[in-house]
């Protein structure tokens, strides 16, 4: 398979005048490598590429791809509203070192589903690289449906995708008619599932807090097929899943619980604003709770 492990969309930190901790990201690099990922995404939405600049976008990758050094892989997510700017951004990162990128559609315009492919399949081109589709009509206002997948599927690059779409028939309409496309885990609070059907990777928010135990998880589940356990695991985890995907504040949930791991995370770019005293103390505790019966279950033994 060509994607198999977690890949983390890791978090940007930023000082307080809002430009990016060189040093802190360098810490987050670090941290995630540590804990075992097999791969760390520089410019995902995680990552508040929407709140960054062309030249800060490129400058992450080149940074990424130094702190990298090969040890993982290094996935670049390119997405941007201008087609122009996705594919000079794309063959940006490729030239940093990126090893695969993340594609969605372009946000805003809804293009159809043979003018996304078109689009999907130029970036292929221009690159040469593997490329992970990224399919989450909830922000781009289009669906990688049936014809987009047919026009792409048979690509030898268009390797995988994410599903975040959130409906767990489409689990089983990737599995049971597009096998040459790998399923990867794209919904925090369904990644049960996923495993399940067979998927060996998730691109994993989680894992800017929990990044070692969530490579314990999928081992656990994806590799060992340990569903029962796996089962206990996902019922600890579900308060933090709800709160990351129903809660409203995901980028700043992700990077206050970040912090709480002694991860400097800084603040959130506009538009988005700081989460208040009460919420930042529901997750304290939620993340607390996750950690210990998390732990608690992966500990067992066999």
């Amino acid at each position: 398979m060509r994607f198999h492990g977690i890949y983390t969309p890791i978090i940007t930190p930023f000082n307080d005048d809002a430009s990016i901790d060189w040093e802190a990201y360098a810490r987050v690099i670090e941290f995630q490598i540590e804990s075992g990922v097999a791969g760390i995404i520089v410019g995902g939405s995680t990552g508040e590429f929407y709140a960054m600049s062309k030249q800060e976008r490129i400058q992450q990758f080149k940074f990424a791809a130094q702190k990298i050094d090969g040890r993982v892989e290094f996935m670049a997510g390119v997405n941007d509203m201008r087609v122009d700017d996705c594919l000079e951004i794309a063959q940006a990162a490729q030239a940093a070192g990126a090893q695969s990128l993340l594609v969605a559609a372009p946000p805003y315009s809804l293009p159809s589903e043979a003018e996304l492919a078109a689009h999907v399949l130029k970036i292929e081109r221009a690159t040469g690289l593997a490329i992970m589709l990224y399919n989450y009509p909830g922000r781009t206002g289009v669906e990688m449906g049936e014809e987009f997948l047919d026009l792409v599927a048979d690509n030898p690059n268009v390797a995988g995708i994410k599903e975040s779409s959130g409906d767990v028939n489409r689990i089983h309409l990737l599995v049971n008619h597009y096998p040459q496309i790998e399923l990867v885990a794209g919904a925090e609070d369904q990644v049960l599932e996923f495993f399940v059907w067979g998927a060996k990777s998730w691109v994993c928010a989680s894992g800017n807090i929990f990044p070692a135990e969530c490579v314990r998880f999928l081992d656990l589940v994806a590799n060992q097929g340990d569903f029962a356990r796996g089962k206990r695991i996902m019922a600890a985890f579900s308060p933090l899943m709800h709160a990351l995907e129903q809660g409203g504040k995901f980028i700043q949930s992700i990077k206050y619980a970040s912090q709480l791991q002694g991860i400097s995370a800084g603040i959130v770019r506009p538009p988005m604003m700081p989460m208040n005293a009460t919420l930042e103390h529901e997750l304290e505790e939620i993340v607390s709770n996750v950690r210990s019966q998390v732990n608690a279950i992966l500990d067992e033994a066999n």
